[in-house]
């Protein structure tokens, strides 16, 4: 199989995507940690289980986050390494850069899903925290 400079260059419409889905993530995950913090800072005892619970959810989430955008970010660079490599008849090192920067991307898929099944295990505290203080089907 052989690699030529546009083969590396088939990687960034898939990292422009999926920069934007992780810019929204991450957007969306400080919007709540900034409400999480003004909840905080209003509950008197600090010992709220729920909101413990969130607080250690977002981040383990916000690492992830940060984990999709490095990897991410350093795919995109060793695309454009292994092109400018093979641009300049350097294929044995341009392929082992563009596998690189495959393997790299994987891992930040591979870190998406993660912080996607976890993002539905904050949805589940809430969903706990909800039906503990829910009305019973004798009062409704």
């Amino acid at each position: 199989m052989t690699i030529d400079i546009s083969t590396p260059a088939l990687l960034f419409p898939a990292v422009s995507l999926l920069f934007l889905s992780y810019t929204n993530r991450f957007l969306a995950l400080s919007a709540l940690i900034r409400k999480l913090h003004t909840d905080w800072i209003h509950t008197p005892e600090h010992c709220d289980r729920a909101l413990l619970a969130q607080i250690t959810n977002l981040r383990r989430r916000l690492k992830l986050i940060r984990w999709m955008q490095v990897s991410g970010a350093l795919s995109l660079f060793l695309c454009v390494t292994s092109m400018g490599l093979m641009l300049y008849d350097f294929r044995g090192s341009g392929t082992v850069f563009f596998a690189t920067a495959l393997s790299l991307m994987a891992v930040s898929l591979v870190a998406l899903v993660r912080e996607a099944y976890i993002s539905g295990g904050a949805l589940n505290i809430l969903l706990d925290e909800t039906g503990k203080s829910a009305p019973s089907d004798e009062d409704c």
